[in-house]
């Protein structure tokens, strides 16, 4: 059985890429091992998407490799 991560006190990064967008990115939470989770900041109260640690870092290495 896999564990919800309880994401009621974590802590929300933007990516230096997104220029002070204030609220036109993603964000995603550091220190859950195994897993990153990730939200839209114009919807912080919404729900957020848990991806597996290499499966964020493929879609990050990917675009980058775009820009």
């Amino acid at each position: 059985m896999r564990h919800t991560p309880d994401l009621s006190v974590v802590t929300w990064r933007k990516s230096s890429y997104s220029a002070g967008g204030d609220n036109n990115c993603v964000e995603v939470a550091d220190g859950y091992p195994g897993v990153v989770p990730v939200r839209d900041s114009k919807v912080p109260a919404g729900s957020a998407l848990i991806f597996g640690t290499a499966s964020w870092s493929a879609f990050v290495d990917g675009v980058k490799e775009s820009l």
